[in-house]
Protein backbone atom coordinates (compact mmCIF):
# COMPACT_ATOMS: atom_id res chain seq x y z
CA UNK A 1 0.00 0.00 0.00
CA UNK A 2 2.85 2.37 0.82
CA UNK A 3 4.49 1.67 -2.54
CA UNK A 4 1.18 2.24 -4.34
CA UNK A 5 0.65 5.50 -2.46
CA UNK A 6 4.19 6.60 -3.33
CA UNK A 7 3.67 5.86 -7.01
CA UNK A 8 0.37 7.73 -6.94
CA UNK A 9 2.07 10.72 -5.32
CA UNK A 10 4.83 10.72 -7.93
CA UNK A 11 2.27 10.56 -10.73
CA UNK A 12 0.33 13.44 -9.21
CA UNK A 13 3.48 15.54 -8.87
CA UNK A 14 4.42 14.70 -12.47
CA UNK A 15 1.06 15.87 -13.77
CA UNK A 16 1.26 19.03 -11.65
CA UNK A 17 4.91 19.72 -12.49
CA UNK A 18 4.22 22.20 -15.35
CA UNK A 19 2.27 24.39 -12.95
CA UNK A 20 4.74 23.90 -10.09
CA UNK A 21 7.72 24.81 -12.26
CA UNK A 22 5.93 27.78 -13.77
CA UNK A 23 4.83 28.99 -10.34
CA UNK A 24 8.35 28.67 -8.91
CA UNK A 25 10.07 30.40 -11.86
CA UNK A 26 7.57 33.11 -12.79
CA UNK A 27 5.82 33.87 -9.48
CA UNK A 28 7.64 32.64 -6.35
CA UNK A 29 11.16 33.63 -7.44
CA UNK A 30 10.20 37.16 -8.62
CA UNK A 31 8.34 37.75 -5.35
CA UNK A 32 11.32 36.72 -3.25
CA UNK A 33 13.72 38.62 -5.52
CA UNK A 34 11.67 41.82 -5.21
CA UNK A 35 11.79 41.49 -1.42
CA UNK A 36 15.58 41.27 -1.59
CA UNK A 37 15.86 44.16 -4.05
CA UNK A 38 13.68 46.36 -1.81
CA UNK A 39 16.65 46.59 0.57
CA UNK A 40 19.13 47.48 -2.19
CA UNK A 41 20.07 50.20 -4.65
CA UNK A 42 19.54 48.47 -8.01
CA UNK A 43 19.29 49.99 -11.49
CA UNK A 44 19.09 46.80 -13.61
CA UNK A 45 22.57 47.33 -15.11
CA UNK A 46 24.80 47.17 -12.03
CA UNK A 47 24.98 44.74 -9.16
CA UNK A 48 22.56 45.63 -6.35
CA UNK A 49 24.09 47.33 -3.31
CA UNK A 50 22.54 46.88 0.09
CA UNK A 51 21.06 50.05 1.62
CA UNK A 52 19.06 48.59 4.49
CA UNK A 53 15.78 50.38 5.11
CA UNK A 54 16.71 53.50 3.11
CA UNK A 55 14.18 52.77 0.35
CA UNK A 56 11.37 52.55 2.89
CA UNK A 57 12.39 55.65 4.84
CA UNK A 58 12.70 57.65 1.58
CA UNK A 59 9.00 57.09 0.96
CA UNK A 60 8.12 59.23 3.96
CA UNK A 61 9.55 62.32 2.26
CA UNK A 62 8.54 61.53 -1.32
CA UNK A 63 5.81 64.04 -2.19
CA UNK A 64 4.94 62.40 -5.53
CA UNK A 65 4.48 59.06 -3.79
CA UNK A 66 2.03 60.57 -1.31
CA UNK A 67 0.20 62.33 -4.11
CA UNK A 68 -0.03 59.11 -6.11
CA UNK A 69 -1.32 57.31 -3.02
CA UNK A 70 -3.90 60.03 -2.45
CA UNK A 71 -5.04 59.83 -6.09
CA UNK A 72 -5.34 56.05 -5.81
CA UNK A 73 -7.37 56.22 -2.60
CA UNK A 74 -9.64 58.90 -4.15
CA UNK A 75 -10.28 56.73 -7.22
CA UNK A 76 -10.82 53.67 -5.03
CA UNK A 77 -13.22 55.44 -2.66
CA UNK A 78 -15.25 56.69 -5.62
CA UNK A 79 -15.00 53.64 -7.86
CA UNK A 80 -15.75 50.78 -5.47
CA UNK A 81 -19.20 51.97 -4.27
CA UNK A 82 -20.22 53.00 -7.79
CA UNK A 83 -19.16 49.62 -9.17
CA UNK A 84 -21.15 47.70 -6.55
CA UNK A 85 -24.28 49.87 -6.84
CA UNK A 86 -24.33 49.91 -10.65
CA UNK A 87 -23.62 46.18 -10.88
CA UNK A 88 -26.33 45.30 -8.36
CA UNK A 89 -28.90 47.57 -9.99
CA UNK A 90 -27.98 46.35 -13.46
CA UNK A 91 -28.26 42.71 -12.38
CA UNK A 92 -31.84 43.33 -11.25
CA UNK A 93 -32.66 44.94 -14.60
CA UNK A 94 -31.09 42.07 -16.54
CA UNK A 95 -33.09 39.62 -14.42
CA UNK A 96 -36.41 41.04 -15.65
CA UNK A 97 -38.33 38.71 -18.00
CA UNK A 98 -38.27 40.90 -21.10
CA UNK A 99 -37.95 40.10 -24.77
CA UNK A 100 -34.34 39.98 -26.00
CA UNK A 101 -32.96 39.32 -22.52
CA UNK A 102 -29.97 37.19 -23.72
CA UNK A 103 -28.94 39.94 -26.14
CA UNK A 104 -29.00 42.60 -23.43
CA UNK A 105 -26.90 40.42 -21.15
CA UNK A 106 -24.36 39.82 -23.89
CA UNK A 107 -24.12 43.54 -24.70
CA UNK A 108 -23.52 44.41 -21.04
CA UNK A 109 -20.76 41.83 -20.73
CA UNK A 110 -19.15 42.66 -24.09
CA UNK A 111 -16.88 45.53 -22.86
CA UNK A 112 -15.14 43.17 -20.41
CA UNK A 113 -13.65 41.16 -23.28
CA UNK A 114 -12.37 44.22 -25.15
CA UNK A 115 -8.57 44.52 -24.69
CA UNK A 116 -7.72 47.20 -22.16
CA UNK A 117 -5.44 49.04 -24.61
CA UNK A 118 -8.23 49.24 -27.19
CA UNK A 119 -10.63 50.45 -24.52
CA UNK A 120 -8.11 53.03 -23.32
CA UNK A 121 -7.66 54.65 -26.72
CA UNK A 122 -11.42 54.47 -27.30
CA UNK A 123 -12.06 56.40 -24.08
CA UNK A 124 -9.39 58.95 -24.95
CA UNK A 125 -11.49 59.70 -28.00
CA UNK A 126 -14.81 59.63 -26.13
CA UNK A 127 -13.54 61.99 -23.43
CA UNK A 128 -11.91 64.45 -25.80
CA UNK A 129 -13.09 67.94 -24.87
CA UNK A 130 -13.43 69.12 -28.49
CA UNK A 131 -15.01 66.22 -30.37
CA UNK A 132 -15.68 63.47 -27.80
CA UNK A 133 -19.08 61.78 -27.73
CA UNK A 134 -19.38 62.15 -23.94
CA UNK A 135 -19.35 65.96 -24.07
CA UNK A 136 -21.52 65.86 -27.19
CA UNK A 137 -24.17 63.93 -25.25
CA UNK A 138 -23.88 66.27 -22.27
CA UNK A 139 -24.35 69.22 -24.62
CA UNK A 140 -27.54 67.70 -26.02
CA UNK A 141 -28.84 67.39 -22.47
CA UNK A 142 -27.99 71.02 -21.73
CA UNK A 143 -25.25 70.09 -19.23
CA UNK A 144 -21.77 71.64 -19.03
CA UNK A 145 -18.99 69.86 -20.90
CA UNK A 146 -15.99 69.25 -18.60
CA UNK A 147 -12.37 69.15 -19.73
CA UNK A 148 -12.05 65.52 -18.69
CA UNK A 149 -8.38 64.95 -19.47
CA UNK A 150 -7.14 68.54 -19.06
CA UNK A 151 -8.81 69.63 -15.81
CA UNK A 152 -7.44 68.59 -12.39
CA UNK A 153 -11.00 68.53 -11.07
CA UNK A 154 -12.26 66.04 -13.68
CA UNK A 155 -9.21 63.90 -14.45
CA UNK A 156 -9.74 61.40 -11.63
CA UNK A 157 -13.50 61.04 -12.28
CA UNK A 158 -12.52 60.33 -15.91
CA UNK A 159 -10.50 57.32 -14.73
CA UNK A 160 -13.43 56.08 -12.67
CA UNK A 161 -15.79 56.56 -15.62
CA UNK A 162 -13.53 54.52 -17.87
CA UNK A 163 -13.24 51.79 -15.21
CA UNK A 164 -17.03 51.53 -14.87
CA UNK A 165 -17.22 50.62 -18.55
CA UNK A 166 -16.27 47.05 -17.62
CA UNK A 167 -18.77 46.70 -14.77
CA UNK A 168 -20.54 44.01 -16.80
CA UNK A 169 -18.38 41.25 -15.31
CA UNK A 170 -19.44 42.17 -11.79
CA UNK A 171 -23.02 42.51 -12.99
CA UNK A 172 -23.06 38.99 -14.40
CA UNK A 173 -21.81 37.54 -11.11
CA UNK A 174 -24.62 39.33 -9.27
CA UNK A 175 -27.07 38.07 -11.87
CA UNK A 176 -25.99 34.48 -11.22
CA UNK A 177 -26.37 35.06 -7.47
CA UNK A 178 -29.89 36.43 -7.96
CA UNK A 179 -30.85 33.18 -9.67
CA UNK A 180 -29.93 31.29 -6.49
CA UNK A 181 -32.23 33.30 -4.21
CA UNK A 182 -35.16 30.97 -3.35
CA UNK A 183 -38.43 32.20 -4.77
CA UNK A 184 -40.23 30.94 -1.65
CA UNK A 185 -38.63 33.72 0.38
CA UNK A 186 -40.10 36.37 -1.92
CA UNK A 187 -43.51 34.69 -1.78
CA UNK A 188 -43.43 34.59 2.02
CA UNK A 189 -42.37 38.25 2.18
CA UNK A 190 -45.18 39.23 -0.22
CA UNK A 191 -47.72 37.37 1.92
CA UNK A 192 -46.48 39.31 4.93
CA UNK A 193 -47.15 42.53 3.02
CA UNK A 194 -43.53 43.46 2.29
CA UNK A 195 -43.08 45.94 -0.53
CA UNK A 196 -40.30 46.03 -3.11
CA UNK A 197 -37.82 47.87 -0.86
CA UNK A 198 -38.46 45.63 2.16
CA UNK A 199 -38.11 42.51 0.01
CA UNK A 200 -34.75 43.78 -1.19
CA UNK A 201 -33.62 44.75 2.30
CA UNK A 202 -34.71 41.60 4.14
CA UNK A 203 -34.45 38.94 1.42
CA UNK A 204 -32.27 39.94 -1.52
CA UNK A 205 -29.51 41.80 0.31
CA UNK A 206 -28.87 39.16 3.01
CA UNK A 207 -28.77 36.41 0.37
CA UNK A 208 -26.35 38.43 -1.78
CA UNK A 209 -24.12 39.60 1.08
CA UNK A 210 -21.49 36.81 0.66
CA UNK A 211 -21.20 37.65 -3.04
CA UNK A 212 -21.02 41.35 -2.16
CA UNK A 213 -18.11 40.66 0.20
CA UNK A 214 -16.26 38.90 -2.60
CA UNK A 215 -17.06 41.68 -5.05
CA UNK A 216 -15.95 44.44 -2.66
CA UNK A 217 -12.61 42.74 -1.94
CA UNK A 218 -11.85 42.05 -5.59
CA UNK A 219 -12.91 45.54 -6.66
CA UNK A 220 -10.86 47.16 -3.89
CA UNK A 221 -7.76 45.26 -4.95
CA UNK A 222 -8.36 46.13 -8.59
CA UNK A 223 -8.66 49.87 -7.91
CA UNK A 224 -5.68 49.92 -5.54
CA UNK A 225 -3.57 48.40 -8.32
CA UNK A 226 -5.09 50.44 -11.16
CA UNK A 227 -2.52 51.18 -13.84
CA UNK A 228 -3.63 50.65 -17.42
CA UNK A 229 -6.52 53.13 -17.46
CA UNK A 230 -4.63 56.21 -16.18
CA UNK A 231 -1.51 55.23 -18.10
CA UNK A 232 -3.38 55.10 -21.41
CA UNK A 233 -5.41 58.24 -20.74
CA UNK A 234 -2.25 60.25 -19.98
CA UNK A 235 0.00 58.70 -22.63
CA UNK A 236 1.72 61.47 -24.58
CA UNK A 237 3.74 59.38 -26.99
CA UNK A 238 4.77 55.76 -27.41
CA UNK A 239 5.86 54.15 -24.13
CA UNK A 240 5.73 57.43 -22.20
CA UNK A 241 3.05 58.72 -19.87
CA UNK A 242 2.73 61.74 -17.61
CA UNK A 243 0.66 62.06 -14.47
CA UNK A 244 -2.02 64.15 -16.11
CA UNK A 245 -2.86 67.76 -15.13
CA UNK A 246 -1.08 68.53 -11.88
CA UNK A 247 -0.23 64.81 -11.49
CA UNK A 248 -3.86 64.20 -10.53
CA UNK A 249 -3.95 61.04 -12.67
CA UNK A 250 -0.72 59.65 -11.26
CA UNK A 251 -1.70 56.47 -9.42
CA UNK A 252 0.49 54.45 -7.10
CA UNK A 253 1.09 51.71 -9.67
CA UNK A 254 1.98 54.29 -12.33
CA UNK A 255 4.56 55.90 -10.04
CA UNK A 256 5.92 52.45 -9.21
CA UNK A 257 6.24 51.73 -12.93
CA UNK A 258 8.02 55.04 -13.53
CA UNK A 259 10.54 54.38 -10.77
CA UNK A 260 11.26 50.89 -12.05
CA UNK A 261 11.42 51.34 -15.82
CA UNK A 262 11.79 55.10 -16.44
CA UNK A 263 14.03 56.24 -13.56
CA UNK A 264 15.59 52.73 -13.22
CA UNK A 265 15.19 52.74 -9.43
CA UNK A 266 14.32 49.07 -9.18
CA UNK A 267 15.13 48.82 -5.47
CA UNK A 268 12.86 51.74 -4.63
CA UNK A 269 10.10 50.35 -6.88
CA UNK A 270 10.37 46.96 -5.16
CA UNK A 271 9.94 48.63 -1.78
CA UNK A 272 6.88 50.46 -3.12
CA UNK A 273 5.45 47.16 -4.34
CA UNK A 274 5.77 45.60 -0.90
CA UNK A 275 4.14 48.60 0.75
CA UNK A 276 1.24 48.27 -1.68
CA UNK A 277 1.01 44.57 -0.83
CA UNK A 278 0.86 45.34 2.90
CA UNK A 279 -1.79 48.04 2.39
CA UNK A 280 -3.87 45.62 0.31
CA UNK A 281 -3.44 42.91 2.92
CA UNK A 282 -4.56 45.21 5.76
CA UNK A 283 -7.62 46.47 3.87
CA UNK A 284 -8.62 42.92 2.93
CA UNK A 285 -8.26 41.79 6.54
CA UNK A 286 -10.41 44.70 7.76
CA UNK A 287 -13.11 43.87 5.21
CA UNK A 288 -13.10 40.22 6.31
CA UNK A 289 -13.36 41.24 9.96
CA UNK A 290 -16.22 43.63 9.24
CA UNK A 291 -18.07 40.90 7.33
CA UNK A 292 -19.12 39.32 10.63
CA UNK A 293 -21.54 42.20 11.11
CA UNK A 294 -23.22 42.34 7.71
CA UNK A 295 -22.61 39.10 5.78
CA UNK A 296 -25.33 36.47 6.11
CA UNK A 297 -24.64 32.81 5.37
CA UNK A 298 -27.45 30.35 4.88
CA UNK A 299 -26.04 27.93 7.43
CA UNK A 300 -26.13 30.59 10.21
Amino acid sequence: MRRADGRGLLKGVAFASPFLVGFAVFIAYPILASLRYSFTDFNLFQDPEGVGLDNYTRMLGDERLWQSLGNTLYITALGVPLTIVIALAGAHVLNLPVRGQPLFRALVYLPTIVPVVVGGYLWRWLLNAQYGFVNWGLGLAGLPAPLWLESPDWSRPAIVLMSLWTVGGTMVIYLAALKDVPGELYEAAAIDGAGMWRRFRHVTWPMLSPITLFQVIVTFIGFLQIFAQPYLLTQERLNTSSGGPGDTMLTYSMYLFQNAFVFLKMGYASAMAWVLFLVTLVITALLLLSSRRWVHYGSR
